[in-house]
């Protein structure tokens, strides 16, 4: 009966999320407001980076628009406000696999 209880309360646990910076309770909030959960990643990524002032101001801006795409529109907005000079770029490693071709042996004499 114990391991069931430990199990489930594991279980339990594992569906809360936690937040440890302020960066990131400021990107899943606007995560909310736009409701783009989706995309939390990101805006915890421009939380980091930016004033966190200057994006719930955007995000509410923008949520009261009721757009069909409000994480779209809030992203040009950064955009057209150049706000992405701030954001660190990830490189991204492009590996290539070259692959050998095998000759078979069998009928060659």
């Amino acid at each position: 009966m114990e391991i069931r209880e430990y199990k489930k309360e594991l279980e339990r646990r594992s569906r809360t999320s936690r937040v440890y910076r302020n960066y990131q309770l400021t990107g899943l909030v606007i995560a909310r407001i736009l409701s783009d959960e989706k995309h939390k990643t990101l805006y915890i990524q421009l939380a980091k980076n930016i004033n966190n002032q200057t994006l719930m101001g955007i995000a509410r801006d923008v949520a009261d628009r009721n757009l069909k795409k409000p994480g779209a529109y809030f992203m040009a907005i950064l955009k057209s406000k150049k706000l992405f000079r701030n954001v660190k770029k990830h490189k991204q490693i492009k590996i290539k696999l070259r692959y050998k071709k095998r000759t078979s042996k069998k009928g060659k004499k």
